[in-house]
């Protein structure tokens, strides 16, 4: 009869690869979902050098499959992929047990935990004044209370823009600057240049005198200068390291202190940022480093694991970065619930850093990974271990008919 107990494990065997299919189909759609596969082995019932019989078929184990799922563009501000190696750090609040995944739909509850969609907290580094330490111990990631931004009163301002060197005595050209008082109410320059012959403007940097106390007239000069262009149109006085020197007499009428402005003529690396050449006067951009008060209007996830604030003046603030654990023999891992990998007791030890460090992968924001299970092959399994099934279910049946034989003879 040991027939019959062979064929049962081939029973039990196809049945526990089956299940290992329908769980892999059951999650087709969950996001950072390793499939699996099982290993069979055969069993020796008697060996000998003349006579070999196998007694059946066991299932060894199961094996994970870490290849990369596709990378699915979400638009989700917290969502976050893992592109390459590692796997997220997250602890189970309840039992402070470290788990691992590869499943980023992360949100914030209403502690402003950063968690995973089943409440785990998501491990990392803090920032420190928008600076990130990864090399410290890790963290939970938590978003702090985010109180509106100051107003940054303009100190530095400058114009790229070219001043026709054929523009004839008289002739006049306004470019306008933004700056910001300090009281973050925005004041619009205006920068009058007029040609007094050959490369040679003087200019007057004006305001509406509406913003000031006391001032008549439609504008205001808060400074004037003159400047010179060299044969070959490049700036030749003022000379750089001296920026024109901005600022008021009259108070400015919102309350705001005195601005203190410097017109820089020259970028960082001393080259001019006002040419003479015989083309039209135009300017081709501003920059200055005041800036309004601003409120938080997005926390979002960035590519590398960092998670920024956005004001609605467009700045930026990193608040912390998500940490990435390598593991050198994924296979070791535990499989356990809501998408988590526990480690078993042959898995080295992580190692946790930054993304896009130390063999770790790259971490893409507003993105989940998907699913790496593949449908065809699923498919193809079911068939040979549907097959498999049948086939040992009719060497049941056949020993059973035997056996009906058997007892069916009349002593």
């Amino acid at each position: 009869m040991g027939s019959f107990f062979t064929a049962l494990s081939g029973l039990t065997a196809d049945t526990t690869a089956l299940d290992v299919v329908g769980n892999n189909l059951a999650n087709m759609n969950t996001q950072g979902f390793k499939s699996s596969d099982v290993t069979f082995e055969d069993a020796m019932n008697q060996a000998t050098a003349s006579l070999q019989i196998g007694s059946g078929v066991a299932t060894t184990n199961t094996n994970t499959n870490f290849t990369q799922g596709n990378i699915e563009s979400t638009g989700q501000p917290l969502d976050l992929a893992i592109q390459g190696n590692g796997f997220f750090v997250v602890q189970d609040p309840s039992t402070n047990q470290t788990e691992y995944t590869r499943d980023g739909s992360f949100q914030l509850n209403a502690q402003g935990q950063l968690v995973t969609a089943t409440g785990d907290l998501v491990q990392g580094w803090m920032a420190t004044n928008g600076a990130v330490n990864p090399s410290g111990a890790t963290t939970g990631i938590t978003v702090p209370l985010l109180t509106p931004l100051p107003p940054a009163a303009t100190q530095n301002m400058s114009i790229t823009a070219n001043l026709d060197a054929s523009a004839a005595v008289g002739d006049t050209f306004t470019a306008p600057v933004q700056v910001y008082d300090s009281l973050g109410n925005a004041i619009t320059l205006s920068i009058q240049f007029t040609n007094t012959g050959p490369g040679a403007w003087n200019y007057s940097v004006n305001m509406p005198s509406s913003d000031l106390t006391g001032a008549t007239g439609t504008t205001t000069a808060l400074t004037t200068g003159s400047i010179t262009f060299g044969s070959n149109g490049q700036l030749a006085t003022p000379a750089a390291g001296a920026p024109v020197a901005i600022t008021n007499a009259d108070p400015l009428a919102d309350g705001a202190a005195t601005l203190n402005i410097n017109w820089n003529l020259y970028d960082s690396n001393n080259n001019p940022d006002l040419t003479g050449y015989a083309q039209a006067s135009a300017v081709s951009g501003t920059t200055q480093d005041g800036s309004a008060a601003a409120t938080v209007t997005d926390v979002s996830m960035q590519n590398g694991g960092i998670l920024t604030a956005t004001y609605s003046n467009g700045t930026q603030q990193t608040l912390a970065q998500v940490a990435l654990a390598s593991v050198s023999n994924p296979s070791s891992l535990i499989a356990t619930n809501n998408n988590n990998y526990l480690l078993g007791p042959q898995t080295m030890t992580p190692t946790v850093g930054a993304a896009a460090t130390g063999g770790r992968g790259n971490l893409v924001g507003e993105s989940l990974e998907e699913s790496n299970v593949d449908m065809a092959t699923e498919f193809t399994n079911l068939i040979v271990y549907q097959n498999g099934y049948e086939a040992n279910s009719k060497v049941l049946s056949t020993i059973d008919q035997m056996d009906q034989a058997l007892l069916a003879i009349n002593p």
